[in-house]
């Protein structure tokens, strides 16, 4: 996401690079990368023009902080603009009131709601200890209530049954009395979307509404859409007072223009972003760090987070302390690396969380793809225990029942081994440094 704004940005950037001091002649050119940029992100005219004066007028004469270049300054200049424009203040849940605490989700067809329920209800259960119970109300798409039942299910949260004989209004109020019977915590309500905003839909979200007096009502808006899903979520707030937004689909968006729009032209914050497939990818949205990360700063306090939750720390600990005994780095170490890596959802995902600039992160991006993790993967899991403690035993013969056991070929199985070959001298020379046992104990 924002991969096209942000390297207008950095061509911006550039431009003040070489000049001491912020004058109107001097930024004409940077702010008008950034226009282009802001246009080509999708990103609503009204909210541009804002956005663009309130940088000319904090930039011309600007006195040139301490320690700071002309560069630096307009950049946090550009920085604080952008967070602001985002959403600066908190954008929490309120999960404090007496429970349960009911979560109303609304949208249109296809941007994912039912999806995202799925994913909220996970990263409710496992980050904030919550108790959850879902419904669905949508009775108009087809299998809609069993696609609810195997995401909380993987989500590993109860599931309120329901059926498409019964009405909305009824679900709501029959699911409501349950979440009350088993003490749960909180309760998210999935409702039926449209292909475009009618009476009908909206009369049926006010019934859903009034019997339930959600705590918090999510708007789930799709960024493939732009300045248009900022638009539409601003329609939807004129008829249920929505408490916040959800971003869905934003790893397949590289504009922006949604999550740049939303707040201003609603007035409501994003609360969270839905960045992937898998049920735990759902992050909290923070406007500083996804204003960083346009800016190409990276965000290594979401990787941080991340880290901490899905990096085993045991598997870690136990790497480090192999490491510290001189114990050799073989191939069932390099698969488990490999399966942490994938946890974070690859290198791809860290890499766009980290502060290198774009076309060091366009060339590390080709690299993976063709490094072929997965594939990695199944090549050792091939392989007998006794290969993958003693890599160096594995013989022409050996490789040939590895490829047809993989159904990869030999020369796959060759470059493994020499990648794994380079990892393991690398690893020696760290571990008699203590580098290595280091690194991985902050990681766990």
């Amino acid at each position: 996401m924002f991969e096209t704004l942000s390297k207008k940005m950095t061509d911006a950037f550039s431009v003040i690079s070489p000049k001491s001091s912020l004058t109107e002649d001097n930024i004409q050119q940077a702010v008008k990368d950034i226009r282009v940029g802001l246009l080509e992100a999708d990103v609503a005219l009204s909210v541009i023009d804002d956005f663009i004066s309130k940088v000319k007028s904090r930039s011309v004469g600007k006195k040139i902080s301490k320690g700071l270049s002309a560069s630096q300054q307009f950049i946090k200049i550009v920085k604080e603009e952008l967070t602001d424009l985002m959403g600066a203040e908190g954008t929490s849940l309120d999960l404090a009131s007496q429970p349960p605490v009911v979560i109303l989700v609304a949208g249109l067809q296809g941007v994912g709601k039912t999806t995202t329920v799925g994913k909220l209800s996970a990263l409710l259960r496992e980050r904030e200890k919550k108790s959850v119970l879902v419904a669905s109300t949508d009775v108009q798409r087809p299998a809609a209530i069993e696609q609810l039942k195997l995401l909380a299910s993987a989500a590993g949260v109860e599931f309120f049954p329901s059926n498409p004989t019964q009405s909305p209004k009824e679900i709501a109020r029959l699911s409501l009395v349950e979440a009350k019977t088993q003490f749960k915590d909180v309760l998210i309500v999935d409702t039926a979307g449209r292909l475009s905003v009618d009476q009908e839909m909206m009369q049926e979200l006010k019934d859903i509404h009034s019997v339930l007096e959600p705590k918090e009502t999510l708007f789930v808006v799709d960024a493939l859409t732009g300045q248009d899903a900022a638009l539409t979520a601003k329609t939807f707030d004129s008829e249920l007072a929505l408490t916040g937004l959800i971003l869905s689909k934003v790893d397949s968006d590289s504009r922006g223009g949604a999550a740049l729009s939303a707040k201003a032209v609603t007035g409501k914050p994003i609360k969270f972003i839905a960045n992937g497939e898998s049920i735990d990818s759902i992050e909290y949205f923070h406007a500083e760090r996804v204003a960083s990360r346009i800016l190409g700063m990276g965000d290594v306090l979401s990787l941080i987070e991340e880290v901490e939750r899905k990096v085993d720390a045991k598997k870690a600990s136990r790497l480090a302390s192999k490491f510290k005994k001189g114990n050799k780095f073989d191939l069932e170490d390099f698969r488990d690396q490999i399966q942490q890596m994938n946890n974070l959802g690859g290198l791809g995902k860290m890499l766009e969380k980290l502060p290198i600039s774009g076309s060091m992160k366009e060339g590390a991006q080709e690299k993976i793809e063709r490094n072929k993790f997965g594939q990695m993967i199944v090549i050792i899991d091939s392989m007998t225990p006794k290969e993958r403690h003693f890599p160096d035993k594995i013989n022409g013969s050996r490789k040939r029942r590895i490829a047809s056991g993989s159904g990869t070929t030999i020369q796959d199985i060759s470059r493994l081994l020499k990648q794994f070959k380079q990892m393991q001298k690398m690893t020696k020379k760290l571990g008699k440094r203590g580098r290595l046992a280091d690194a991985i104990k902050g990681m766990g």
